[in-house]
């Protein structure tokens, strides 16, 4: 008799990276067996995906590690990670560490802890050498973050939720976006892995954690029970619009800018609005706005220098950007 469904679930969608990162791995003319780190909470999901990693990995020739961020945030959350690093050996994998942070204050707490959170772990993937970094997002998850950013209204980019690869090389990969919370902690029941819940997935002050028990499920009562799905396929849809507007406005570019870095206004006129603005947006990050400070209504601003000209002065943008309209060119300048 096989594995149950759920395990069966999650050791495949892992055994899937795991092939992807063999290949890329190969592909650059390596031949020492690759290591793949599981970023580990101690929660379900990644519980989870470190089992599966520890079953599937060995069979493939990679080697796998696991790595637990102490943040710092809870009274005892050295002992929680030290007994989380206990249960990642215990799966045989290695190396394992503990990394511990400290949380800022920028961006509210979310932010500041997930900020905190990727640097350790991308200083973790360079010390060791590791190819890969797995981690336990779900397709609730990806719901979430549709959600959140619909909220935001800040386009397409942002309702494509989280990628199944991203980072330097390609480094995060995310094996789970098309497994559900309830599988993955399923998974964990059928192997006796012990879960630890973190009590910020709970307090309300969490945006996201309001979302979670308080948004889904009255989304769900209204609409059925289709909604996480529905929500990470337009993720994923999104995903490719946005690339495919992304990869015009880089073609786009070309055509509008000239050798002293201004952008003539009736090129950018003749272009369809969401590429203009994406356009817009890579020539002012590329003066130096800093891309994490810039919102829609920044770009919005910028384009009605092209479509609504009407002798506005120049627009003061973050990173001291300015920006303005010269006879028939944008000119954009740091100062």
């Amino acid at each position: 008799m096989g594995p149950h469904p759920a395990v069966a679930a999650i050791r495949l969608a892992v055994r899937r990276v795991l092939h992807d990162v063999l290949n890329h791995h190969l592909a650059q003319d390596r031949h020492d067996p690759p290591l793949v780190l599981v970023a580990c909470s101690g929660g379900a999901d990644s519980m989870a995906l470190a089992s599966a990693l520890a079953f599937e990995a060995p069979k493939l020739g990679v080697r796998a590690g696991g790595v637990t961020v102490d943040h710092g945030l809870q009274e005892g959350s050295d002992l929680r990670a030290a007994e989380v690093a206990l249960r990642l050996q215990a799966l045989r994998l290695d190396p394992v560490e503990t990394l511990t942070v400290q949380v800022g204050k920028e961006g509210g707490p979310e932010a500041a802890a997930r900020d905190a959170r990727y640097a350790a772990l991308d200083a973790a993937a360079e010390r060791h050498g590791a190819a890969a970094i797995l981690l336990g997002h779900t397709r609730d998850d990806q719901a979430e973050t549709v959600l959140l950013g619909l909220a935001r209204g800040s386009g397409t980019r942002s309702l494509s939720g989280m990628a199944a690869t991203s980072g330097t090389d390609g480094r995060y990969r995310r094996p789970f976006l098309d497994v559900d919370r309830q599988t993955a902690r399923k998974a964990c029941l059928m192997q006796s892995l012990p879960v630890w819940d973190d009590p910020h997935n709970t307090d309300p002050a969490y945006t996201r954690s309001r979302l979670r028990h308080e948004g889904l499920p009255a989304l769900e009562k209204a609409l059925g029970k289709g909604v996480v799905e529905a929500l990470a396929r337009t993720a994923q849809l999104s995903r490719d619009d946005a690339d495919a507007l992304d990869a015009w406005a880089a073609d786009a570019e070309a055509a509008v800018l000239d050798d002293a870095g201004t952008l003539d206004v009736a090129a950018l006129y003749a272009l369809p609005p969401a590429v203009r603005r994406r356009v817009l947006r890579r020539a002012v990050v590329a003066a130096g706005a800093p891309a994490g400070s810039l919102f829609a209504r920044h770009i919005e601003e910028v384009d009605r220098l092209i479509t609504a000209w009407r002798g506005q002065g120049a627009i003061n943008l973050p990173g001291r950007v300015g920006v303005r309209r010269q006879g028939g060119r944008l000119v954009i300048r740091q100062g």
